[in-house]
């Protein structure tokens, strides 16, 4: 049975309504993988088996493809908004429906949902999964927000049109890490407008916790189970952006190179450069919610014993800790990524600190100076550099280095 449904035996999306919280209003659906004539096996089940046997990337684009020619049959309203899901880790191919969503005069407004699971994983994958949806016009939703840090340090990364809030948040009276989550969330909308979607609602008293929340849209039984569409239902099309979309693409080259005219650098013996390093990364240290914290050392060398235990305790509670150099370890320590530069890396001659989260965004950003030769002694070394806490230029810096990680090592 499981190995039908992978291949896409009996699929049948079911749909479930996604309103807006003001009056109620269907603005769209959420496309569900669904596989009735097999029993309804647990789509997570599928996903796993799918994963586990080389088939996520085919079952990902045939899920995808199912929910679009549904919604296309049906005739939907001008702007109706579709959300799908998708892997962060498949490898993206632009659906083969594109050219049906373009032509068709019911335009959908198409939204892939970035699922939690395992978005660290290949942190380059990801990225250039969101850069291409984005050169395809579609919205970017980040799924079950709040069920995994990782999803609260990496909104500035993936800059998602919508955050989905799992629906623990929604059901209950938060703690005090769901209150962390919420505010990183509200930080976020507040930055960028981007549009919170509250997922699980069930009861009047889950709808009053979804508006305290911020939520604008929202979905759960209150308003409506996945079934079948029909065709018959009253939507209000929604529009979630204006005229320009938010865009977000792999930063190329190196973080210093990234500077630009508005950030002018000043130069320092290694001695202050270290010391910045350090206060940078006590920053992370101190941060209520743990950001992602990514370091370029140059060479493996200089990631000292006493480099290597500060790194150690923040990898013991943030949710991506990556260290890059020359011939730099797969894992230099227990939960620490480890990032080999290539000879001709432009980031071998530069000292990059970045941490990243939901309330820090903090960069020393240095590159060796070009009055340093081979005789320079260590301690007279001179670097030029920014320390900066420019959000945007910090994400720039964070996401030109995460594309430089690959997959973890396969264990």
């Amino acid at each position: 049975m499981m190995e039908e449904a992978t291949r896409g035996v009996g699929l049948s999306p079911a749909f479930q309504p996604i309103v807006s919280l003001t009056d109620e209003a269907i603005v769209g659906y959420e496309a569900l993988a669904r596989w009735p004539d097999l029993g309804e096996p647990g789509p997570l089940a599928v996903f796993a088996h799918a994963r586990a046997n080389g088939h996520l990337d085919e079952l990902d684009r045939l899920c995808i493809n199912a929910s679009i020619d549904t919604a296309l049959r049906n005739s939907l309203p001008n702007n109706t908004l579709l959300a799908v899901n998708c892997e962060p880790t498949s490898v993206y191919r632009t659906p083969d429906r594109l050219e049906a969503l373009s032509q068709t005069k019911n335009r959908l407004q198409v939204m892939f949902e970035i699922t939690e699971r395992s978005l660290l994983v290949h942190p380059r994958a990801l990225l250039q999964k969101v850069a291409a949806l984005r050169a395809d016009g579609f919205l970017i939703a980040l799924d079950d927000v709040g069920a995994h840090p990782d999803s609260s340090a990496l909104l500035d990364v993936i800059s998602p049109d919508v955050m989905k809030l799992d629906l623990a948040l929604v059901q209950s009276q938060p703690n005090f890490k769901q209150a962390q989550t919420i505010s990183a969330v509200l930080a976020h909308h507040e930055r960028t407008g981007a549009v919170i979607l509250a997922e699980g609602i069930e009861t009047d008293e889950h709808l009053e916790q979804a508006l305290a929340l911020g939520a604008d849209l929202g979905q759960g039984r209150h308003f409506g189970w996945p079934a079948p569409l029909e065709s018959d239902v009253a939507i209000s099309p929604w529009t979630v952006w204006g005229e320009t979309q938010r865009r977000v693409s792999q930063e190329p080259g190196s973080p210093f190179g990234l500077l630009g005219q508005h950030h002018r650098p000043k130069t320092a013996r290694k001695k202050t450069v270290v010391a910045f390093s350090e206060h940078i990364e006590s920053l992370a240290a101190r941060a209520a919610d743990p950001p992602i914290v990514l370091t370029a050392l140059q060479q493996t060398r200089h990631l000292t014993p006493r480099t290597l235990a500060r790194y150690r305790d923040l990898a013991a509670r943030s949710p991506l800790v990556a260290v890059f150099g020359e011939q730099m370890f797969p894992e230099p320590a227990p939960g620490i990524r480890g990032v080999a530069l290539r000879s001709d890396d432009p980031l071998g001659s530069e000292w990059t600190v970045v941490t990243l989260g939901p309330h820090t965004a903090a960069a020393l950003i240095a590159r060796e100076h070009p009055g340093n030769t081979p005789d320079t002694a260590d301690r007279d070394r001179r670097f030029d550099f920014v320390m900066t806490y420019d959000r945007a230029l910090v994400t720039a810096a964070a996401r030109n280095l995460l594309s430089r990680i690959g997959p973890l090592p396969q264990t």
